[in-house]
């Protein structure tokens, strides 16, 4: 395995993703490259702008009729092109994902330690005792009051922002350097929206872990990102300080920005983005 010199956690060149289509192949993914350290990085755009098959690509996740090409490297090893044996012992245990719906993400015939303690021994050496043990520890670092009854509970059986907070525990199980929060909020109401997002900064904080957070809210990374990069039609279109959102120059990024509902405007209608075919290509 040759080792790419880099000072960057997480760094891409050139991810391209095409699907077959039956009008031939469809380019989901067109050039994108970034490069990022232990910091949090928000990736933003609409719906099919290539967001997350970007991120999936990178662990081998999306379906095996997807053609993938580009370099990437994780803390300077190859990461395109690993074999499923690889990529298994590098997804959870070093790169870790928030999915958006924890109900599809968690087994719905496990209760929630089975789970947690199965996480855990796959990535550490511990007996069952010791990560039933490490469990209740992790449900309680996520803000889980009742640790040993929420463990004892079944999928079903959480609240959205409860099984969120489950779903992060069994990711932090691992102790991942790069953390992936997939629209992990966009399911939930605005006030544990905002709950599991402090929750999630803290986390990453505390551990000093990277942090790509993949979400449609503006406003919202705003508040979270150190920087953003704005997506559209599987392009990188701009890429701003996150506190600098707001002063987006690139049309698309205005665009999205006008989009959204204000108090300040209540009852007027709402501004329509219009797309330059130029942007796509």
């Amino acid at each position: 395995m040759t080792t790419h010199i880099s000072a960057a956690l997480l760094e891409v060149k050139d991810l391209r993703v095409q699907f077959p289509g039956p009008n031939g192949p469809c380019q989901a993914v067109r050039g994108v490259s970034f490069s990022m350290g232990r910091e949090r990085l928000a990736v933003v755009g609409e719906s099919g702008s290539g967001k997350s098959v970007s991120l999936r690509a990178l662990l081998g996740l999306l379906p095996e009729q997807a053609q993938i090409s580009g370099s990437a490297w994780f803390n300077g090893a190859p990461l395109l092109g690993l074999a499923e044996q690889q990529l298994s012992k590098l997804r959870g245990r070093r790169i870790g994902m928030i999915v958006q719906d924890p109900k599809q993400a968690l087994n719905p015939q496990q209760p929630v330690l089975k789970q947690l303690v199965e996480m855990l021994r796959w990535h550490w050496p511990l007996s069952r005792r010791q990560a039933a043990s490490r469990a209740l520890e992790l449900l309680a670092e996520v803000d889980i009051r009742e640790p040993q009854r929420v463990a004892a509970l079944y999928p079903h059986q959480l609240s959205g922002g409860m099984g969120q907070r489950v779903m992060i525990a069994m990711v932090l199980a691992g102790e991942p350097d790069l953390l992936i929060a997939d629209e992990a909020t966009s399911a939930l109401d605005c006030i544990v929206r905002r709950t599991i997002l402090d929750l999630i900064d803290r986390q990453v904080r505390q551990r000093n872990m990277g942090l790509v957070l993949i979400s449609h809210d503006l406003d919202l990374v705003a508040r979270f990102a150190d920087r953003v990069l704005v997506m559209y039609a599987g392009r990188v279109l701009e890429e701003l300080p996150g506190a600098a959102v707001h002063q987006a120059q690139h049309p698309y990024s205005q665009g999205l920005l006008a989009c959204r509902p204000h108090l300040a405007r209540a009852g007027q209608a709402l501004s329509t983005l219009s797309r330059d075919p130029a942007w796509a290509l």
